[in-house]
């Protein structure tokens, strides 16, 4: 089974729309995103329906839950307190224009899809399998990957949050972070696709970079009303 999985999209549906195009080129049987539709791009409501449209299944990422349920913070942690002022800025934005058909999905959002292929078990969520906002980076000691695995029935998780990706194998488990559709933090301002072949004697990723018009995505952020430094970091693909 070859699977397209879009991690943390964040309302950027330029970003997403590349993205999906090229899921569709590497011929994959099912899609599934990672969660954490809005925030820091203008397009919420336009990813949400895209997503219903195309008939991409996904989890509920903390931005999801925040967003639908009127929470008072979005459940991000920064330490540096100007990018936690900016990141709530993002949230009172994405609370006040979201639709309620758009609250409606992303509250009815599972927070764990599981499922078998090729005799093999594998559980997608947005964080981690008990917490939906703490972040899992791949500089984890190996001990902590041996306790989210002991958490969770599976030999492939697959996750996102952070928007760096990255695989590792420990112990015969394969944990996949998605990495982030639509504000990379890696370096790298190109959209983002994970792609999963799941085969009876192998499990194969392909994290694809994809161009997408970086320029009308930061031009939306910044005819938005939504901070500048948001359009400035889609075309550095830093934090």
């Amino acid at each position: 089974m070859r699977i397209a999985v879009f991690g943390d999209i964040h309302a950027n549906i330029h970003a997403l729309k590349s993205a999906y195009t090229a899921a569709l080129s590497q011929k994959s049987d099912r899609m599934f995103h990672m969660g954490d539709l809005g925030g820091y791009n203008p397009f919420v409501n336009e990813v949400v329906d895209f997503l219903i449209e195309k008939g991409i299944e996904g989890v509920q990422g903390n931005y999801d839950e925040t967003v639908a349920n009127d929470r008072e913070q979005c459940g991000c942690k920064y330490e540096d307190p100007i990018q936690a002022e900016l990141a709530h800025h993002s949230f009172v934005w994405t609370k006040e224009h979201a639709t309620e058909k758009s609250k409606e999905y992303m509250r009815n959002l599972p927070v764990k899809i599981d499922f078998v292929a090729e005799g093999r078990k594998v559980a997608l969520f947005h964080a981690t399998p008990h917490k939906n906002n703490l972040y899992w980076y791949e500089e984890r000691p190996e001990t902590f990957f041996r306790e989210m695995a002991a958490k969770v029935n599976a030999d492939i998780m697959i996750y996102g949050h952070t928007h760096l990706p990255y695989r590792k194998d420990i112990d015969g488990k394969v944990f996949i972070n998605a990495g982030s559709v639509g504000r990379p933090k890696d370096g790298d301002p190109r959209t983002s696709v994970c792609i999963i072949d799941i085969l009876a004697d192998a499990v194969v990723t392909d994290f694809l970079r994809v161009p997408y018009d970086v320029d009308a995505a930061a031009e939306a952020v910044l005819a938005s009303g939504l901070p500048d430094a948001f359009a400035r970091q889609l075309k550095t693909g830093k934090p």
